[in-house]
């Protein structure tokens, strides 16, 4: 696949311990987002964060929080991420979702 120039990035925010289809949420949009054809996706968890609830969740040692952020990054060409907004509704019932306009400089995989 070929990806350069004007492009979307579609980041989505949730929590470590969401779920959809008994499995992470996190996981279940990867593999949605792979079924849909898009260039990628990568999973970020975060250290430390809060959100829309306000209870700050932190990876520190004496927390009693184990459900830490994460973000789901996807980047591909504009109408390809937008096709793929409606999986993101029936999935993501808390959370941030965010798109912004990215220039790809370089987007080569592995030798095979």
């Amino acid at each position: 696949m070929k990806l350069e120039g004007s492009a979307l990035r579609l980041t989505v925010y949730i929590g470590e311990n969401d779920q959809a289809h008994h499995r992470p949420l996190y996981s279940e949009i990867v593999h949605r987002a792979h079924r849909a054809g898009l260039a990628g996706a990568s999973v970020f968890r975060g250290l430390e964060g809060y959100g829309a609830s306000s209870t700050i969740h932190t990876s520190r040692i004496l927390s009693l929080s184990e459900d830490l952020p994460i973000a789901v990054v996807i980047v591909d060409a504009a109408e390809r991420i937008r096709a793929f907004l409606p999986e993101l509704d029936a999935l993501v019932t808390e959370g941030l979702v965010t798109l912004d306009e990215v220039d790809v400089v370089r987007y080569v995989g592995r030798q095979s």
